[in-house]
């Protein structure tokens, strides 16, 4: 895979990387069978791995890192090491999902209620026909059932595997597992699943573009949502002050000459 700058944000690396490089980098693992271990990173993500080491190790293990928050590519504008743009998981899935369509590629789609990801399946068998399916099951499973789902999923010959679930039970999943699934390319795609099925509707693009995606999503379940996003925005925020604070006080001082 080649090598791309890789950017430290609040301790977290992200990769500076265009969606069009994203997928070229992609296309080209799964052509040469290379597996790539893709994740995105979100403000409530970045804050939450700063408390949960496993959390953080299995994104420091991804071969691909992307932003998939608007906030992070703003904080990287801030630590003056600006990312490209973002980079969000569920447009990246759907350039996927057409790409494996064009090349004859198939799928493995994990996660969600069993209803949803039926309806995810049936969407893309509609669009794309049924040869991309590899196979699918929802992401309602104890962990002792781990190991087995794994084989089930290895066992599926898919090229890609989308995994639908919380974090950070999918980034744990997929580092202790991704040996054993053995496929070409495997990412979280979080709640993507709930999107593509119509059962959540997604935040208009004029409000993914101003970072206000999480804002829609506290309209649409506030009872659920507005307590997440009020603690970790104002966690990232403090982080981000620190970083911004300790970045401009290691700052090298002008040499001034006697």
């Amino acid at each position: 895979m080649m090598k791309t700058k890789r950017i430290s944000i609040c301790n977290i690396p992200v990769d500076a990387l265009t969606m069009q490089q994203t997928l070229e980098i992609i296309d080209t693992a799964i052509t040469n069978n290379k597996p790539v271990h893709h994740v995105v990173v979100n403000a409530a993500k970045l804050v939450n791995a700063q408390k949960d080491a496993k959390l953080k190790e299995s994104i420091v293990n991804c071969d691909i890192i992307n932003a998939d928050g608007q906030a992070i590519v703003w904080a990287s504008r801030i630590l003056n090491n600006a990312l490209p743009e973002r980079v969000a998981g569920i447009d990246l899935m759907e350039n996927l999902v057409a790409m494996a369509a064009g090349k004859g590629r198939r799928i493995f789609f994990l996660g969600a209620k069993e209803e949803i990801v039926k309806k995810v399946v049936e969407k893309y068998t509609a669009t794309y026909g049924s040869s991309i399916i590899g196979g699918y099951r929802n992401g309602y499973f104890k962990k002792e059932d781990e190991s087995e789902i794994a084989k089930q999923i290895a066992a599926s010959k898919s090229d890609i595997l989308f995994v639908a679930i919380s974090s950070p039970k999918k980034e744990i999943f997929l580092d202790t597992y991704k040996a054993e699934i053995n496929m070409p390319f495997i990412m979280g795609v979080g709640g993507s699943f709930d999107v593509v099925s119509g059962l959540v509707k997604r935040a208009p693009l004029w409000m993914q573009k101003s970072g206000l995606e999480w804002f829609y999503r506290t309209l649409q379940e506030p009872g659920r949502m507005w307590k997440r996003y009020l603690f970790t925005n104002t966690e990232f925020l403090y982080l981000l002050m620190k970083a911004k604070t300790k970045q401009l006080l290691v700052k090298q001082p002008e040499t001034i000459e006697a």
